[in-house]
């Protein structure tokens, strides 16, 4: 009976530090294991500053980045209003402002990455004093960039636009147009290839890359550093103070990201943190 009592004792023993044991891996399991964070951007520059150097830093935040691309600037916000994305990152503060009020949604922004000079390309022109009277000129056709391209011409004196203009001026607010300028409203990611049928087309830098376009070399006018158009992350207001959203942001406003846009891009797109 002894021998049998004793035998019972050590399985009995050897049960619970099997099941300590188990116990235990399932907590180490479960604290390695990584909180998803699912994120929209534009391809150029925002997924590739994404994919490059955050996606490595917030893994070892604990945090698993998934990085869903779009291919338009209006997806993105729909599908972060719908719960479908944690946060986005392609567009600027004006623009999601605009965006949020039509639509009645609550996005916010946490915070500005980097701008993207807006610029004047062509494949028929060499300056913007090669514009012939009537020249056609593509422009985006959301009315936050429309306006952004509209100011851009005004700041270069090709046109004139009215005083109390504003941000998302319309070409009913020309005051002056000497060269009689026929502007042309695109969607703006179809921008690049218009450059064979228009004389002149003003385009966001993420879509002028990706249409092989060089912003510093094949740009004929450029915004300046003063750009009030940085790109931002955007989230619902929800989630704005969230520990997974406070990580994203540090990792996009670090130092490996500020090298990596300066190193890469060149002066095309600017850091602004």
């Amino acid at each position: 009976m002894k021998k049998i009592a004793l035998l019972l004792v050590c399985v009995l023993s050897l049960s619970l530090i099997f099941a300590g044991c188990s116990k235990e891996g399932n907590v180490e399991e479960s604290k390695n294991e990584l909180v998803k964070l699912r994120i929209g951007a534009s391809p150029n520059p925002h997924a590739d500053i994404l994919t490059k150097v955050v996606k490595p830093q917030l893994e070892k935040k604990g945090i698993d980045l998934e990085i869903i691309e779009f291919t338009d600037y209006v997806s993105p916000n729909l599908a972060l209003a719908d719960k479908e994305i944690d946060a986005n990152f392609f567009q600027h503060k004006p623009y999601l402002d605009t965006f949020a009020k039509e639509r009645n949604l609550d996005l916010v922004s946490v915070g500005k990455v980097h701008i993207e000079p807006l610029g004047l390309y062509s494949k028929k022109i060499k300056s913007i004093d090669e514009l012939k009277d009537g020249s056609i000129v593509s422009i985006p056709n959301d009315p936050t960039n429309g306006g952004r391209a509209l100011i851009l011409l005004d700041a270069k004196n090709i046109i004139k636009l009215k005083p109390n203009a504003g941000l998302e001026a319309t070409e009913k607010d020309i005051e002056k147009n000497p060269k009689n300028l026929q502007f042309k409203p695109i969607e703006a990611a179809q921008l690049p290839r218009t450059l064979d049928d228009v004389d002149a087309s003003v385009i966001n830098t993420n879509f002028a890359l990706e249409g092989n376009l060089d912003p510093k070399k094949d740009a004929i006018i450029i915004e300046g550093e003063e750009s009030p158009y940085a790109n931002i992350i955007a989230v619902r207001s929800e989630d704005k103070d969230s520990e997974k959203i406070q990580k994203l942001m540090k990792a996009l406003q670090s130092e490996e990201v500020k090298k990596f846009i300066e190193e890469n891009y060149k002066g095309a797109i600017i850091p602004v943190f």
